[in-house]
């Protein structure tokens, strides 16, 4: 039974990291529900990057990064974005700024080391870790966002505010670059130190503030708006429409008034917007598969015209190489109504094969296919990991050969 009114602050010290709790009763009475302080919850954390590393990563082309100033005598924000140059840096005053890198796990393998530890939730509901490094007073201001972030503080301290509050003011300000709360209104206030991490549903405004130099990763969630959805859907409906299917009216009688569109015509609309819906679960599944593995993705995995044929990658995986797969690369699966219990699709990137489910699970959860995981697959599973490594999911590393 769900508690009426669970605690917003647990210290996971002497508890299961990193919720301080079972995640089933997470997932019951916070996920999307109520905003949880979770003091260590990684006790003793040690931050994989360095505030230097971050700065160099957001002057490499690709990187999308920004560079927000908050002018406290006049309360002005200026937003800059990259790729930076290298002397944008040393010229910083000591105070009140913030850099934010998006995607740094895509970059950093000891940073996306960090996710395993959110396999609670659905992997393809991961968006990817932002990782922001302010001066001291540093801020991107009072704001709100549409999707679940948990907020772990990796280096220094930082004031977080929030307000808890039943229906908070959500009116944003008109004078700014970047979309702040006009009114905040904090009803919870606390600094969290190196291994604390902030949970935020949807919709709950938070502020942060550096209180000296300090860096916050940001586990964010993949939320795609109904608008976003219904747009990618439409698309491939019409994409996927055959042109004799139109607009017919064979039941037409004379008209009362020949310049009125009559309900009789508005119900033949609507018949032939139906006619294009996806009844069939598989394509639909198929549509949202090929969807969430893009979704806000900056970069996809570039076709590999080099990729070995399939005796070659065999062959080098019986010598003890191994495949890696692309940090961009977005995987997940799904079973199949059709094609019996075992049948499966694995979405990559966008792209869907049927597979046995064993296979499809395995392939989606691996971040290497060594000799013995290619070994266990089915046929279609091995094809498909051909495939994959030719359209650039998968990277040949012979230099795990002995």
């Amino acid at each position: 039974m769900t508690d009426a009114h669970p605690p917003i602050e647990i210290d996971a010290g002497t508890g299961p990291i990193p919720l301080g709790m079972p995640p089933e009763t997470f997932l019951r009475d916070y996920w999307q529900k109520r905003p949880l302080l979770i003091r260590n919850a990684f006790p003793g954390y040690a931050a994989p990057i360095a505030p230097e590393d971050l700065a160099g990563l957001a002057c490499e082309d690709g990187v999308l990064a920004r560079l927000i100033e908050h002018d406290k005598a006049s309360d002005g924000w200026t937003v800059r974005h990259g790729p930076f140059a290298e002397e944008d840096f040393p010229g910083l005053p000591d105070h009140d700024w913030t850099l934010l890198v998006q995607d740094v796990d895509k970059w950093d393998a000891d940073l996306r080391a960090l996710l395993p530890h959110f396999d609670f939730l659905p992997r393809w509901r991961i968006d990817d870790i932002m990782v922001s490094f302010a001066a001291t007073g540093g801020s991107v201001g009072a704001h709100v966002d549409q999707y679940d972030v948990f907020l772990l503080q990796a280096q220094g301290h930082r004031r977080w505010q929030i307000d808890a509050s039943p229906a908070p003011p959500l009116d944003f300000r008109n004078d700014v670059d970047i979309k702040l709360l006009r009114e905040f209104r904090p009803t919870h206030d606390w600094v969290l130190g190196p291994g604390d991490m902030l949970y935020l549903p949807p919709g709950v405004p938070h502020h942060g503030v550096a209180e000296d130099p300090c860096l916050t990763f940001s586990v964010g969630m993949r939320a795609p708006a109904v608008a976003e959805l219904l747009g990618d859907y439409a698309d491939t409906l019409a994409a996927d429409a055959p042109d004799e299917l139109r607009y017919a009216d064979p039941d037409l009688v004379l008209p009362a008034d020949a310049t009125e569109i009559d309900e009789a015509a508005m119900a033949r609309v609507e018949a032939a917007l139906r006619r294009l819906r996806m009844d069939d679960p598989d394509r639909f599944g198929d549509w949202f598969g090929a969807f969430i593995t893009t979704y806000r993705s900056a970069v996809q995995p570039a076709p590999d015209d080099d990729a070995p044929p399939r005796a070659a990658l065999e062959q080098a995986l019986a010598a003890g190489a191994r495949l890696w797969r692309h940090p961009w690369s977005r995987m997940a699966w799904r079973r199949a109504r059709r094609g019996g219990p075992a049948a499966a699709r694995l979405y990559a990137g966008g792209t869907a094969h049927a597979l046995e489910a064993d296979d499809a699970r395995r392939l989606a959860a691996a971040d290497t296919v060594d000799a013995t995981l290619y070994a266990g697959l089915a046929e279609a599973g091995k094809a498909t990991v051909v495939a994959l490594l030719a359209a650039g999911h998968y990277r040949l590393d012979e230099e795990d050969a002995p």
